[in-house]
């Protein structure tokens, strides 16, 4: 096992989980640098292109940023697992 493994899981998937955060970011009428910067205050270190390339599929989340999203969007994460 890698020192710091659990801290750096990834969520794996083949719902489309960046197109559901987009999704869910929208209603919520938040920006992608508005997200990212709440969520760089609640301690991620996502960037903006990092958002956008989850957005997009071309990047996978940590599964401490997706438990972030959950709390900022105050959602439950089955908003994020819809097919």
């Amino acid at each position: 096992m890698i020192p710091g493994e659990y801290a750096m899981q990834r969520v794996l998937t083949g719902i489309p989980l960046g197109r559901n955060i987009r999704t869910v970011r929208m209603e919520k009428g938040m920006t992608q640098m508005q997200v990212v910067e709440q969520l760089q205050l609640m301690g991620s270190m996502m960037s903006r292109s990092t958002l956008a390339n989850i957005e997009v599929g071309r990047r996978n989340i940590k599964a401490s940023d997706l438990k972030a999203l959950k709390v900022l969007f105050n959602v439950d994460y089955s908003a994020f697992f819809t097919d």
